[in-house]
């Protein structure tokens, strides 16, 4: 079915990095209190599990707090809020945001967090004809150490292009085996064998998603973590095939994160058509501050935010 949101999303996003890829293979982990600062333990869930799959282990960040993300890479003010502006002015804004949806919801804690793409499509082949960039350990050192400053989460996003996750998530394990880095995987860009980013909006299968979240489920066994966070964007039907088949895992929640851009009202129905209507286990919603308002639209409110059903778990502002 053709998509109501084939959204107006700028794909060209995808080719503005062009820092120099990291080695294929990453030196040996660092320990993990040397290169971030551990997360406070957020409250255990209800014994009254009220979401689909498994209750989570003792540590879960949901449903006891909603994460507030800011989304982008530090290499590009093209590409979101996290590169586009010097860090403590982000940290800033990001701080107001926090207290914008404190406000709003005074019942549910913040927990703010930094949204880096950390692999970005490209609109050329590159090395390996893979049509992605690796991005430096160094970038992602630098957003652990930004996120110290405000207890901060972390995720790290792929933007696989023809490459697959097989090939990008264990080179990021060294940093996903921390108790504060979580991950988010970004099917516009996943194109198979032959699609070029930028030209057509890819797609991932809940094969895809089930390595994903086994990888991850198998490092919180490994390292005695609690339950890491798996983002997984979202804004058309194509993008997502059987969703039904994806598995859900006491070590790992899945958020499905409506990531489509334009009016409120566009907005709210990708919301309901994508993402209410075919359930997987915790939501989440973008909001774009330039994409969202450039045709004259405005920025939906937390309280707009809020009204919808299920109502979002994890915000994330571009």
């Amino acid at each position: 079915m053709a998509s109501a949101c084939t959204q107006e999303k700028e794909a060209s996003q995808a080719t503005q990095v062009t820092e120099a890829a990291s080695p294929e293979t990453p030196p040996a982990p660092a320990p993990a209190d040397t290169a971030v600062q551990e997360v406070a333990e957020a409250p255990e869930a209800d014994s009254a599990w009220e979401y689909p799959g498994p209750k989570p282990l003792k540590g879960a960040i949901l449903p006891q707090k909603r994460v507030i993300a800011f989304y982008g890479n530090l290499l590009s003010k093209r590409m979101g809020i996290l590169g586009e502006l010097p860090p403590e002015q982000m940290l800033s804004k990001l701080d107001e945001e926090v207290a914008n949806w404190e406000k709003a919801d005074s019942l549910t804690p913040v927990q703010p967090a930094l949204h880096a793409i950390v692999v970005t499509a490209q609109g050329s082949p590159g090395k390996g004809a893979k049509y992605r960039l690796r991005m430096t350990d160094k970038m992602i050192d630098d957003v652990l150490e930004i996120a110290k400053k405000r207890d901060a989460i972390v995720f790290l996003d792929v933007q696989i292009g023809r490459s697959t996750l097989q090939e990008e998530l264990p080179r990021l394990t060294q940093y996903l085996q921390l108790p504060n880095v979580h991950l988010g995987v970004d099917a516009e860009f996943a194109m198979g064998e032959t699609g070029v980013p930028g030209k057509r909006v890819g797609s991932f299968d809940a094969a895809d998603l089930n390595y994903a979240s086994g990888l991850l489920a198998d490092l919180v066994k490994e390292h005695q973590l609690p339950p890491k966070l798996f983002i997984v964007h979202r804004f058309t039907q194509r993008m997502i095939t059987n969703y039904k088949d994806i598995k859900l895992r006491p070590e790992v929640q899945v958020v499905m994160h409506m990531d489509g851009w334009g009016s409120p009202a566009l907005k709210k129905d990708t919301y309901r058509r994508y993402i209410k209507n075919e359930p997987v286990q915790f939501t989440g919603f973008k909001l774009f501050y330039k994409n969202d308002t450039k045709k004259g639209h405005r920025l939906m409110t937390p309280a707009e935010i809020l009204a919808l059903e299920p109502k979002p778990l994890y915000i994330q502002y571009q």
